[in-house]
């Protein structure tokens, strides 16, 4: 194995050197040809008692004769427990007291109506109880939002067809860092068991610090003192995946266990509340893959796969956690509370299956040089274009046997301090930090019959199937270890500057991101005007997110010390009879079986390994750092105007950011790798604007409009200051004039002089509330989208300051044919465009029509969105924004009384652009058909007797047994990834003392 560090050092000559300094005027440069202005920030008041500061942890206002505009409300904890809510809307002589389904819609309805901001909400039918089996999984049955599945679990949310990189998360209103590669929050990292209420805000309000532009997701914790009396409660969960294990290192079943415990003491002035949470969620993946497809998808051309991967997955989910919140207030002039929240996160995954080269290395002229080694096609039967039924013959498949873990911690702390100075005026001071860390080993090992394809051809007949996928029947044994062995099938393996034995592969990327804020606030009341109150705040952050990659190159052990070909390296090793443990199933795509190998085993004790030191790999590493100080001052207005309630705020933010990042560059110059260090630092201000009103036209009915000007921030990846330099010597010719056509210099990289993306946005919603409980509510919006990243920008660039690189003859030619300039593929702030949309609500109690139907309720939600964005690059063909479906829908039909419960859910969204792992795991994009997705559950909490208070809960996912499917080039037919998830089930019990 090479020395990291040693190997880097070595590297770092004087052309590295000038590589570097060259490079980083070129970002500059990049950044004076882009249009990057700058992007507001989304803001949203924090939780805040009557006359105090925007406070994340405070508890909600529901007086709203007297409180000041608070756009972010939370539900009033009643007398006797968290499951119990009064209904908002019920005349003043009722007291309707409802648990369970009713009670979490009721609290959600609440915050919906008291909010002068647009919001959605889910709040929890009972302490440690959302409604769903995830968070993800409850935000996904609002209105305008929707999630994509990863590994058969809700996972990646869009908002109003803007995906997870164009929103920000908040825990009990402070922003958080993320366990994932970029900003976008992977909600598995929180266990659903610690939250009361997650409020999704879909328009802007100048005190909300961090946020997005297409809304704010925020999760609260419950706070002590609401309560009404001490609380405990535990809570137990079985879970069986509908699909037997496929893998025999796998399971099925999985078990979820949690604890609660809420109190209060010192004469109700100090109040804690501790949670703790455990689980093991299993799942089974049947998948196959489409490399792509040749053809014209003509009768006289139809389209042929150019390969096909049929593999199993089984996965294993570890997560246990704990969260702990302290509440003092020892008068009513101070409030105090501290937070904390802690996950470990550990994911296993065991992939099994086959590759099997197609028509993309097809040779059918038995005198080329690379006939023997190529796949030969026969005949085929084509129908619409594609074919039907075909066979390959030469074909030397990959057997896969992989392992994949993750693990990843995740820490959080925020401590809020209120202080009444006077009557009317406070001050609010908040101090928290974020931080999340994570680890991947992703290792891939491979089988095959003979390095570089010499050895045994498999006849492979292939059948088109109804799902797009095609059925693939081999004729050679996978599982017969006499003709498949430890190799490189392909002979793909390439170090960057030399043929490498790659019988396996294997990346060890580690992220740390972590997130510091103190914010402090003054909050002050005007009297006898409808101008209710002001306030003035101020907040500074600083984010430093450290991406770390190595990698290397796995070969069968033998005398060479590195894996180079013809370095005493073996090309191929026999299988360790130790390393077998069974076969997995694939029938399901016509192969048989296939080896089960135990990868670790071949890690440990069959391969030898060599650093990756390729250019693209070593320019990976990268810090990120953002600086940012955000200053705001609004006011709110609270009264009468012509007879009709109107409150609101207007304010503004001032945001400074200084955004610096670390890394490296690198290139290959005959033969040669060198790297330099680089890093680049650029600073820029927003100012954004907000305003927001909301009126009661009729009782309870409510107009919301709201205007304002919103930014978020690119992903961080695109961020880092990291390049990689080619420089093409076998392009320096003479013959030579085109450097468009035959560039001599080219790079590849990021963008520390990226901006936020901006919007302007126009928010308008109708709500109508019934006194009878449920709510209709019509909401539009439109955003006015500038400076969009184009991930793909690409403009040309003078390098002649890298012409030292180069021989004195080499630099003769480049300058005499005036080859000096490249092509720099860097993203930058080129787009522009809109979003517009509607979406709709109805919340209806079916005893507002009868109360022979008491009980019975419907909870649905419709959205349609449509956006246009075209980049300065091509700016007559608009992009399809990631996550954006045009059509989304869900609706709940629910029973609950004398304890009993029922509720189906069914959920829509048509097709739209998903990101997928693509090679080496690298994130892609492919466009997802539209699904529809049933999950139900039913059950019972005793009413008395010596079993009051325990419950028993079944649940299923799923029960359409959905498929994700992803296609090509705006073709369903054209289907590149089916992963069949199949159903999950659920049995759990809970009791409260």
């Amino acid at each position: 194995m090479i020395d990291t560090a040693m190997s880097r050092a070595d590297c770092a000559n004087a052309p590295a050197r000038r590589l570097s300094a060259t490079l980083l005027g070129l970002r500059v440069s990049s950044t004076a040809l882009a249009a990057a202005l700058t992007m507001p920030g989304i803001a949203f008041a924090q939780d805040a008692a009557s006359t105090a500061n925007a406070n994340p942890t405070a508890k909600a206002q529901v007086e709203a004769t007297t409180s000041q505009a608070d756009p972010t409300p939370q539900p009033a904890a009643p007398a006797e427990t968290p499951a119990q809510a009064v209904a908002a809307a019920a005349p003043a002589d009722e007291n309707i007291v409802v648990t369970g389904i009713r009670a979490g819609l009721d609290s959600s309805a609440k915050i919906k109506r008291q909010s002068v901001l647009i919001v959605d909400s889910v709040s929890a039918e009972d302490v440690g109880k959302l409604p769903d089996v995830s968070i993800a999984d409850s935000l996904a049955r609002l209105p305008g939002v929707t999630a994509q599945r990863l590994e058969g679990r809700d996972q990646r949310l869009s908002i109003r067809g803007l995906g997870p990189d164009f929103s920000t998360t908040l825990l009990n209103g402070r922003e958080q860092v993320t366990v994932g590669d970029n900003r976008g929050v992977e909600f598995d990292q929180y266990p659903s068991e610690f939250f009361k209420t997650v409020n999704v805000y879909k328009s802007a309000d100048a005190s909300l610090i961090a946020a997005g532009i297409a809304g704010t997701v925020d999760l609260r914790m419950l706070r002590p003192l609401d309560q009404g009396k001490r609380v405990i409660a535990i809570s137990a969960r079985g879970q069986m995946n509908g699909i037997d294990k496929l893998n025999p290192d796998g399971t099925r079943y999985g078990y979820r266990a949690s604890a609660t415990y809420v109190d209060k003491f010192a004469n109700d002035t100090l109040g804690i509340a501790i949670g703790g949470s455990a689980t093991s969620a299993p799942s089974q993946d049947e998948r196959y893959n489409a490399w792509g497809y040749n053809g014209a998808g003509t009768a006289a051309s139809p389209f042929v796969v150019q390969g096909a991967k049929p593999y199993v997955q089984s996965n294993e989910l570890k997560r246990y956690g704990g969260v702990a919140t302290i509440e003092w207030r020892p008068s009513d002039r101070f409030h105090s509370t501290f937070d904390a929240l802690y996950s470990h996160f550990e994911e296993t995954q065991h992939l099994r299956g086959i590759e099997f080269p197609l028509d993309s290395n097809v040779s059918s002229d038995p005198t080329a040089a690379n006939y023997a080694t190529s796949a030969h096609r026969g005949p085929i039967t084509a129908s619409d274009g594609f074919a039907d039924t075909l066979q390959f013959t030469n074909v030397h498949a990959i057997q896969r046997n992989d392992y994949n873990q993750r693990k990843a911690e995740n820490y959080s702390l925020g401590w809020n301090n209120d202080l009444k100075l006077t009557e009317t005026i406070h001050l609010n001071v908040d101090a928290s930090w974020s931080h999340a860390k994570r680890t991947d080993f992703l290792l891939e090992t491979y089988t095959g019959t003979g390095y570089g394809a010499s050895g045994i051809g498999d006849t492979v007949n292939l059948t088109r199937q109804s799902n797009g996928a095609y059925r693939i029947v081999p004729t050679l044994d996978y599982t017969n270890t006499n003709i498949f062995k430890l190799t490189d099938p392909q002979g793909w393996g390439y170090n960057g500057t030399s043929p490498v034995v790659q019988s396996g592969f294997l990346n060890r990327p580690s992220f740390k991101d972590d997130l510091k804020s103190l914010r402090a606030s003054l909050n002050g009341e005007f009297e006898n005007s409808i101008v209710k109150s002001w306030e003035v705040g101020g907040n500074y952050s600083r984010r430093e997110k450290t991406s770390a990659y190595q990698s290397y190159f796995l070969c069968p052990k033998a005398t060479g010390t590195t894996c180079a070909v013809g370095n005493g390296v073996a090309t191929s090793a026999a299988i360790p009879a130790e390393a077998i443990i069974g076969t997995i199933p694939l029938a399901y795509l016509g192969v048989p079986a296939a080896l089960a190998l135990n990868p670790l085993y071949l890690y440990n004790n069959s391969y030898n390994s060599a650093y990756d030191g390729r250019p693209s790999s070593l320019v990976r590493d990268n810090v990120v750092i953002e600086n940012v100080y955000t200053g705001y001052a609004k006011i709110n207005i609270d009264g009468d105007v012509g007879g009709k309630a109107l409150k609101g705020s207007i304010g503004t933010q001032v945001v400074h950011s200084e955004q610096r990042s670390d890394g490296q560059i690198a290139s290959v110059v005959s033969g040669v790798v060198t790297n330099a260090p680089a890093s680049q630092k650029v600073t820029y201000t927003n100012v954004l604007p907000s305003a927001t009103m909301a009126v009661e036209l009729v009782p309870l009915g409510y107009v919301k409009i709201g205007a304002s000007q919103t930014m978020v921030r690119p992903r961080l990846d695109q961020e880092r200051v990291t390049q990689d330099v080619a420089i093409n010597t076998s392009n320096i010719q003479l013959g030579n004039i085109n450097p468009g056509l035959n560039p001599v210099f080219s790079s590849t990289g990021g963008n520390v002089a990226l901006k936020p993306y901006q919007s302007t946005n126009i928010d308008l919603s109708f709500e109508q509330y019934f006194r009878g409980g449920g709510y209709v509510a019509l909401s539009g919006y439109y955003k006015h989208l500038t400076d969009f990243v184009d991930p793909n920008n690409a403009y040309f660039y003078d390098f002649t300051s890298l012409l030292p690189a180069l021989t004195p003859a080499q630099q003769a030619i480049v300058i005499n044919n005036k080859l000096t300039n490249g092509v720099v593929s860097a993203p930058a702030n080129t787009g522009r465009g809109s979003v517009i949309g509607l979406e709709g609500t109805i919340s209806v109690p079916f005893k507002m029509i009868t109360t022979a139907l008491d009980g019975f309720g419907v909870f649905v939600s419709g959205n349609y969105t449509d956006s246009a964005i075209k980049f300065a690059s091509n700016p007559t063909q608009a992009i399809t924004l990631p996550g954006l479906s045009k059509w989304t829908g869900s609706g709940t039909v629910y029973f609950e009384k004398h304890g009993f419960q029922a509720r189906v859910n069914y959920r829509y969204r048509s097709s739209f652009l998903a990101e997928v792992a693509g090679l080496s795991a690298t994130p892609t994009y492919r466009t997802a058909q539209s699904e529809g997705i049933l999950d139900a559950q039913i059950g019972y909490e005793f009413q008395s007797g010596f079993l009051k208070n325990f419950a028993i809960l079944a649940q299923a996912k799923n029960l359409t047994d959905r498929p994700f499917v992803t296609y090509q080039n705006n073709d369903p037919r054209q289907v590149i990834d089916y992963q069949r998830y199949g159903r999950d089930y659920y049995l759990g019990i809970t009791y409260k003392f």
